[in-house]
């Protein structure tokens, strides 16, 4: 396939193209949790506690202006604001399941103790 621009960015392939949407740290963890339902920037920020909030922010902001997830915003004090899985975050969940099983499997392949990582992160 040749290279081809995206908002002023040169793309070699369209899994690096792909991978330039939901790829990075957050964004797939974020749309994991969005996958069955309607969450608040709290609740989202409980679930992924080693997030910053500013990353939260800019991750989900992203996520907005990509179409992977919904924002509402209530007209009430203090503000509520939820957030939705779009159907475009939802195909990328299908894509999202493959990644995380396979690195499970890499987990078991690489002998990596899930018990001790799950006590390691309760301690930090």
């Amino acid at each position: 396939m040749p290279d081809f621009l995206y908002n002023s960015k040169v793309y070699y392939n369209p899994v690096e193209f792909a991978m330039d949407r939901i790829g990075g740290t957050w964004k797939m963890p974020i749309l994991w949790r969005l996958k069955d339902k309607v969450l608040r920037y709290g609740e989202i920020k409980r679930d992924i506690p080693h997030i910053t909030h500013k990353m939260l922010t800019s991750q989900l902001r992203e996520l907005e202006a990509e179409g992977f997830v919904n924002r509402v915003v209530y007209p009430v004090v203090p503000p509520k604001v939820e957030y939705t899985i779009t159907a475009r975050g939802k195909k990328a969940i299908t894509i999202i399941e493959i990644i995380r099983n396979y690195g499970l499997d890499l987990m078991k392949d690489f002998e990596v103790p899930s018990e001790k990582i799950k006590t390691q992160k309760k301690l930090k």
